[in-house]
């Protein structure tokens, strides 16, 4: 069964949205296969899926992004548009890394405003001849999505930057969500007017289309598409701060590939899962990923490069433009440091020019021999902070170039206006030592460009050094994300100003021949981890992380951002009521095993007192002579034998089957092989040891286990001191006869050999033997213990115990992987499907029906 496709999320996102804009008529979907496909209405249409892949496969990948690869420019007579690839763009030279047969289409919008009259146009010229997919955004949106929550909400909290007040930083705006939800499904349709689902790739890039993956997967349940973050992601303390965090996870968590620049911004966002949906993730052979309704999402920690050829290329132009030259004898007989920033609050640029004027005061040597050049790109936003930070830098060069200016001399050389590539690597040629003080950013690729352009071309004015030997220095900071890339370069906190001034000094008083080896090692490692690696290895994680879609049963379930794709084997599926008690009322020996907590009773009650609905339905059970039912829980023998005493005939397996007993009249079993708990006096200091250093943790004591229970903990702390525990445990037990297990916010020691699965198998075994082989079995439960009970069955039919006629109905309690092959929702459904045996049953003579 699969889930209806509700593409317009406008509605579902926050309540009643507002119309932000008219749908223009749609491109007719382009195929790379033969065929006519009829135009899907993307409120009504089904989801599309298949179980079978296309017969003919056609590689192909469609780059999302928020601006094509193009450039565009109107024409002299005002008469249409001209577009040219943009060879500076990342997205064109992505390419490169990918298979040398694999076509690839992009889709985004265009930094210039088209009219509506000629958008048909333009869309049919950029398809044609630069397979490019334009999204055309209403200016309404475009404003309230890029300008508005783009760069004054996702842009600043991405950075650590919250807005305390009124006057630092935006407040929240409703409706600028709004307009990102509605920009990311303009985006949206235009991938499904061009995608062939089930044989083409999605590469999306970047926090301006957060929430697209959501639209895509309602939509393709089985669609294979990745997601790569370039700007930093936030520790869960700032990420925690944002109104709609939940929902933009959860978008995020429909790709099955994440990509980020650095571990630590994947270790962020991981943290944000683990505290905020309880998601727990799993690094095995060096592959990191999480367990999301049965999907597996993939998580990638890969750096961009630059390519290396664009760099090379440009290089040899500023050599025949002799811009090199130029600025070797502008520059005769100084130090030049460079620093090429945007006009950006979190560049650092005014901590650079601090740094530059303690260096000078300190360092007097320096005086009339070291110069900074500052280019300043133009900000890519607006905004009251952008200005203020305008002025400040104005200010600071200024008062820097009057305090120590000199005939002929003044230390900072600053270039407020575009600057081409061309004119950029003439400076990086000349410059002794790049320096970013950038406070917070994403990767910046300035030192990586820089690296190269210092090699140089052989015979060119663009080497480094005259003798040939090639030599550089990187001053950077520790919150950019190509530090810890750059082994050999001097990180510095840019907060600190005197210590970035020393290393300033440090940097350029350096020793040419450590110059060279700190170059050499930057050099080999830029030049081999360029583009198109980088884009090889996503590719290649994002094959790996699609390799089963085909396998497994997927449908997607939930509302609005909640929406998600459940993935599971295709032989899982959801239990019949009409089928299971079909069967029951033909069985002659039945064998009904019940979990507790999670199956009768919902794991959120606070009251664990079953109702008086589950004490008849259990005594009806118990009261047909062809039923052994029997309920096995973790819970101790007292609570259970307690609660469930109107049920008289009801068999209970406590402590997860250490103590059994058959019924109410029958003693108590002990079917743990060992009765010495010595081991408890060893363990329980432990235990109470870190109690005590655990705010929130607390301690269960069983008659046959104990327990440490962490639920109300901090998360990220108490599954620090779980794990810290376990090991802890397993040393001081490693001789004592118990088995230390964690589980889901628990820490359990219990005797060895004590296990659902083993008192499942020994009640099969006893009705057997007693000539009462069960012909029919119902096994339910809901966690990782009753898992046991599962695993059991199949040895069970293997050894004879139970018969291979035996009709066998293990059942887990809501949808997720488990070695059961049935489901069923919640505690609710169990309790209906309990119901319906119940009727079946035959109760016993009136002489016997417990009053």
């Amino acid at each position: 069964m699969m889930s209806k496709s509700y593409t317009n999320l406008l509605d579902l996102a926050s309540g009643n949205f507002p119309v932000m804009g008219r749908e223009k008529k749609r491109l007719p979907r382009v195929m790379t296969v033969a065929g006519v496909i009829s135009e899907l209405d993307d409120d009504q249409a089904n989801s599309v899926t298949s179980d079978v892949p296309s017969s003919i496969i056609v590689d192909r990948i469609i780059i999302v992004a928020n601006q094509l690869p193009v450039k565009a420019k109107r024409r002299s007579d005002n008469k249409g548009w001209s577009f040219s690839w943009d060879e500076d763009s990342l997205l064109l030279h992505i390419k490169d890394g990918l298979p040398d047969d694999m076509e690839v289409l992009y889709v985004g919008s265009l930094k210039v405003e088209v009219d509506s009259s000629e958008q048909d146009d333009v869309s049919q010229l950029l398809l044609d001849r630069f397979k490019c997919v334009p999204a055309f955004l209403p200016p309404d949106i475009l404003s309230k999505y890029y300008h508005g929550f783009c760069k004054q909400h996702l842009w600043p909290l991405f950075h650590y930057m919250l807005p305390y007040s009124a006057s630092h930083g935006s407040r929240f705006d409703r409706s600028w969500w709004e307009a990102y939800v509605a920009a990311n499904k303009i985006f949206s349709q235009k991938v499904i007017e061009v995608i062939n689902p089930e044989d083409d790739y999605v590469w999306i890039h970047d926090y301006h289309l957060m929430v697209l993956p959501t639209f895509l997967r309602r939509r393709f349940n089985r669609l294979r598409m990745g997601f790569f973050l370039h700007s930093p992601f936030p520790s869960s303390e700032i990420y925690r701060t944002f109104p709609v965090r939940e929902e933009i996870l959860k978008a995020l968590l429909n790709s099955d590939l994440i990509g980020f620049h650095t571990f630590d911004y994947a270790r962020h966002f991981l943290s944000c899962c683990s505290r905020m949906l309880g998601l727990e993730y799993q690094s095995k052979r060096g592959y990191i990923g999480l367990e999301y309704y049965g999907r597996t999402v993939g998580i990638k920690i890969m750096p961009v490069g630059i390519h290396m050829g664009r760099i090379e290329t440009v290089l040899q132009l500023a050599d025949k433009e002799s811009r090199v030259g130029e600025l070797k004898q502008q520059f005769e007989g100084k130090s030049v440091l460079l620093g090429v920033d945007d006009m950006d609050i979190f560049k650092g640029v005014n901590l650079k020019l601090l740094a530059l004027e303690e260096m000078l005061k300190q360092h007097p040597k320096w005086q009339g021999r070291a110069v900074l050049v500052q280019i300043a790109n133009p900000a890519r936003g607006k905004g009251k902070d952008i200005e203020e930070i305008q002025e400040e830098i104005q200010t600071s060069v200024k008062r820097i170039n009057d305090k120590f200016r000199q005939p002929g001399y003044e230390p900072i050389v600053f270039i407020d206006r575009p600057v081409s590539l061309s004119e950029r690597t003439a400076y990086y040629s000349v410059a002794e030592c790049v320096v970013v003080t950038a406070v917070r950013d994403g990767m910046n690729l300035t030192p990586y460009e820089y690296i190269v352009c210092r090699q140089g071309i052989p015979g060119s004015d663009c080497t480094a050094e005259s003798n040939g030997l090639k030599s550089s220095m990187l001053v950077v900071s520790e919150f950019i994300g190509c530090s810890p890339s750059l082994s050999g370069a001097i990180r510095v906190n840019p907060w600190n100003v005197e210590a970035t001034a020393e290393a300033l000094n440090e940097a350029i008083s350096m020793a040419d021949g450590e110059k060279v080896l700190r170059h050499e090692k930057h050099y080999k490692y830029v030049s081999t981890h360029d583009v198109a690696y980088w884009s090889r290895s996503f590719f290649q994680d994002l094959e790996r992380s699609c390799r089963d879609h085909f396998r497994r049963r997927c449908w997607g379930i939930g509302l609005s951002f909640g929406f998600r794709v459940v993935a599971l084997d295709p032989n899982f599926k959801k239990l019949s009521i009409d089928s299971i008690v079909s069967a029951y009322s033909r069985a002659k020996n039945r064998a009904i095993l019940l979990d507790y907590d999670g199956t009768l009773m919902p794991q959120t009650a606070i009251n664990k007192v079953p109702s008086p609905e589950v004490i008849s339905i259990v005594n009806s059970l118990c009261g047909d002579e062809r039923n052994t039912v029997f309920l096995v829980s973790g819970r101790g023998r007292d609570s259970l034998g307690q609660w469930f005493s109107p049920c008289e005939k009801l068999g209970i397996a406590a402590e997860h089957g250490y103590f059994l007993r058959w019924s109410a009249d029958k003693e108590w079993e002990v079917v743990g092989q060992n009765n010495d708990f010595q081991w408890m006096q060893i363990a329980e200091p432990v235990m109470k040891q870190y109690t005590e250093a655990t705010d929130g943790s607390s301690i269960e004591t069983k008659e046959s286990a104990l327990v440490w229970h962490h639920r109300d903990a901090d998360l990220g702390f108490g599954s620090c001191q779980a794990k810290e525990m376990l090991d802890h445990l397993e040393s001081v037990l490693a001789n004592e006869p118990v088995a230390v297990k964690s589980g889901q916010f628990i820490v359990e020691v219990k005797p060895q050999g004590v296990s659902k699965g083993l008192v499942a198998e020994k009640i099969f075994a006893t009705m057997a033997e007693s000539g009462r082989q069960a012909d029919f079995m119902l096994c339910v439960g809901d966690d990782r213990s009753d898992e046991d009970m599962f695993e059991i069955i199949g040895n069970a039919i293997n050894s004879g115990i139970l018969s291979s006629s035996t009709e066998v109905y293990a059942c887990t309690v809501g949808q997720k992987p488990s070695k059961a092959k049935y489901y069923l929702d919640d505690t609710t459904e169990v309790r209906t499907m309990l119901h319906a045996l119940a009727e079946e049953s035959i109760p016993p003579p009136s002489s016997d029906i417990v009053t």
